[in-house]
């Protein structure tokens, strides 16, 4: 019985880090597409130059 613990608690653990890498991912994918709609927008310049 302790032991189906630990493998819920690592599971349920891993499947929380997989849900908040979709969600970051799904938010960066969202800016991505918005800097590329508007390429000319100050904000762009901002967020390439960081990148380097």
């Amino acid at each position: 019985m302790n032991e189906s613990w630990i493998v819920i608690a690592l599971g349920g653990s891993v499947l929380l880090i997989a849900l908040l890498s979709v969600v970051q991912h799904y938010r960066r994918e969202r800016l991505r597409a918005e800097l590329l709609k508007n390429l000319d927008h100050h904000s762009w310049c901002y967020w390439s130059r960081a990148r380097r």
